[in-house]
């Protein structure tokens, strides 16, 4: 089968393409130097492997010969992976944003041979539909363009490019907007519940109307209004979100896991690709609403969806791969669904069919269909989680069932910033729901991408799939490092993982801040603020510093939480004023309109909250008061007593509680220290 330049990717997404008959290139110089030697246009189409709109796109389009011919003979076509080069996604979803007022995947852009963006969409019927202009449309209308009116091609050029280097300097412009300091904790965290419950679904929980996606960072902040007294209804903010998420169809009932967003508002009809990230932050909100409440059932979401995740997505290697697809031979979803005939067959084969019609019902898997004809498994809103011995039965009958089916894809490339994320979620509900091989899956995670993911001189890398590697690491990768760092000394007290998380944090500085970094403090007259891409980086249209959180945190959010509990963790105050200089350069954005920054939000309240507890030596009971507690911002320093100023004077066996500049007495009793924990709660 012939096979064009992507067949020597290392991104599954892009080798998914390796056999059109696109002529397509990667990113890189010779794509550019082609198309600047034939003086032809870009075509840069950006999407993800478990992407089902790319797949539809690539079938009716790319994979057309008609298609491929006109694309070939008007344009230099490149593929990127976004996952691979998030620097390039947001450089072109400004733009895409800038035209359409929108964006999304796959997207879809003609750019001059510099990169310079002049047309942007994101799917692409191949015939018009619908109000959306046929693909060969497109392409027609996009090559007469750039040879008939090359002026206004690049007038539409540089007006897009002037805005993508607009929003690149948003986080410059709004650090020098004039403002009076930080604003008080309380208020943020009160505008935040207010923001919160304006747009919140009573009902079915969220924050937004359909398509609804989950919103980890927001659950969050009303988890901590909650903790703190703010807002008496915050609780209910949480909770009904929650709740209802793990009862509806986008919660994989029968193997555990989240969907990437409901279609509706009711959480029922899922989009059914699973993202590592999604079950990394989710795990997180429902730990700590477990902390919070002692909600059980929020236990065994965590353990079923982190059961997943280390069952279908950690290779023989030891690290984790990226995603599963929405589709399998083509259809979106028909490998999850079911029809009563279906459940009926799964449960006679098993010896259970006396249990039809018990699982039916409990399932909803049968009556008016949910998904194109066949059903996908929920609860009713207040229905239990736990199972007994005979849904259990049925449940592992039906979970049988589907994974005799076709399954699908599975993005295996191993993304360093994905698996921090997911490591540093295994080592803190293993430590707090007591499962050590959560914490001991964590540490096999981190070491195997330290191993593989670090090049000869100690830069890290981004991505790693089937022995290669690519991509530098970006600012991102290095902060969810050095935050799953830290996480595994917490829950092991482990001095390595703390000396580790130190390295890592120290290279995210010298290699991403805008400024002088002098033994790693930084020097306050500089510009400040971290780079998504290191000063090693090719040069692209912008270099941004992001300000804005999406699907996952922006880099600033997770370096200054991370920052935060790192400076209080190895008593180092140069990492605390990193973490002040970033939550400063947001204060207007922290003050007026907190949930559009909402994990910087919760990162500046955690920090606000900050605590340190520590326990010299090694003393179970101790620590298990700790961990027990919903305690946003407090660190746990404990293990061997090395030379560290927060062991010095301080004795084993006993823990020693300090916020601020005040400490508690010391105490060997576990009652006692959860008496002093329960006095944090304050802003």
């Amino acid at each position: 089968m012939p096979t064009n330049r992507l067949a020597g990717a290392t991104s599954p997404y892009l080798l998914q393409h390796a056999h059109q008959p696109v002529e397509w290139y990667p990113w890189g110089p010779e794509a550019l130097e082609v198309a600047k030697r034939l003086e032809r246009p870009l075509l840069i189409s950006i999407g993800y492997a478990s992407c089902h709109w790319c797949h539809v796109m690539a079938h009716e389009s790319f994979d057309d010969e008609a298609v491929a011919a006109v694309m070939n003979e008007h344009f230099v076509s490149i593929k990127v992976d976004r996952e691979e080069r998030p620097d390039l996604d947001a450089i072109y979803m400004a733009a895409t944003q800038a035209q359409t007022g929108h964006g999304g995947w796959p997207m879809t852009v003609f750019a001059t041979p510099d990169g310079r963006p002049f047309y942007c969409g994101t799917y692409f019927p191949p015939t018009d539909r619908y109000g959306t202009p046929g693909f060969t449309r497109v392409l027609n209308a996009m090559a007469t363009a750039w040879h008939d009116a090359r002026d206004e091609v690049e007038a539409r050029a540089q007006e897009f490019t002037t805005a993508v280097q607009r929003e690149a300097g948003f986080a410059d412009e709004l650090a020098l907007r004039p403002h009076a300091g930080l604003p008080a904790p309380r208020d943020v965290l009160t505008q935040a519940v207010a923001e919160l419950a304006e747009r919140f679904d009573p009902t079915y929980g969220g924050f937004s109307p359909a398509p609804k996606f989950p919103r980890p960072a927001l659950i969050e902040l009303a988890l901590l209004a909650a903790h703190t007294g703010i807002d008496a209804g915050a609780r209910t903010l949480a909770t009904t979100t929650l709740d209802a998420m793990a009862r509806g169809g986008i919660y994989d009932h029968l193997l555990g896991g989240f969907a990437r967003y409901s279609t509706d508002e009711q959480w029922l009809v899922p989009h059914f690709e699973k993202m590592a990230t999604d079950q990394a932050l989710l795990v997180r909100s429902y730990l700590h609403a477990f902390q919070l409440t002692k909600n059980p059932e929020y236990a065994q979401v965590v353990r079923e969806t982190l059961d997943w995740v280390l069952d279908e997505l950690r290779g023989e290697h030891g690290a984790l791969f990226a995603s599963v697809d929405a589709d399998a031979e083509g259809i979106e979803g028909a490998f999850a669904t079911f029809t009563p005939t279906t459940v009926r067959t799964a449960l006679e084969a098993a010896g259970l069919g006396h249990l039809t019609e018990r699982t039916t019902l409990r399932y909803h898997l049968d009556g008016v269909p949910t998904f194109e004809g066949a059903y996908v498994p929920y609860l009713d809103l207040g229905a239990p989680l736990g199972r007994d011995e005979d849904l259990e039965a049925a449940r592992a009958a039906l979970a049988a069932a589907r994974r005799r089916r076709v399954q699908p894809a599975v993005d295996t490339k191993v993304l360093l910033e994905w698996n921090a994320m997911v490591a540093a979620a295994l080592a803190e509900a293993g430590a707090v729901l007591g499962e050590p091989r959560y914490v001991a899956a964590a540490a096999g995670v981190v070491e195997t991408c330290l191993e593989v993911l670090t090049r000869g001189d100690g830069r890290l890398l981004r991505s790693y799939a089937d022995g290669r590697t690519s991509e530098l690491a970006t600012a991102s990768d290095y902060a969810w490092l050095a935050e799953a760092c830290a996480r595994l000394y917490e829950a092991t007290g482990g001095h390595a993982w703390l000396g580790q998380a130190c390295e890592v944090a120290d290279a995210l500085l010298v290699g991403f801040w805008d400024g002088e970094v002098t033994a790693g403090v930084i020097n306050p007259a500089d510009p400040g603020g971290l780079f998504t891409t290191g000063h090693d980086a090719e040069a692209l249209l912008a270099r941004p510093k992001e300000v804005f959180d999406g699907a996952v945190p922006a880099a600033g959010s997770t370096a200054a939480s991370m920052f935060s509990r790192l400076g209080r963790l190895a008593d180092r105050p140069r990492y605390t004023a990193v973490a002040e200089r970033l939550f400063a350069r947001s204060a207007p954005l922290l003050e007026g309109h907190p949930t559009a920054i909402g994990d910087l939000t919760l990162a500046y309240l955690c920090h606000a909250l900050g605590a340190e507890v520590v326990i010299p030596g090694t003393t179970p009971e101790l620590v298990e008061v700790v961990h027990q507690r919903y305690l946003p911002g407090t660190v746990l320093v404990t293990g061997d007593p090395t030379p560290t100023s927060l062991f010095e004077g301080r004795t084993a066996g006993h823990a020693y509680l300090c916020q601020g500049q005040t400490c508690q007495l010391a105490t060997a009793d576990p009652s006692t220290l959860g008496a002093q924990l329960d006095q944090l709660a304050a802003l």
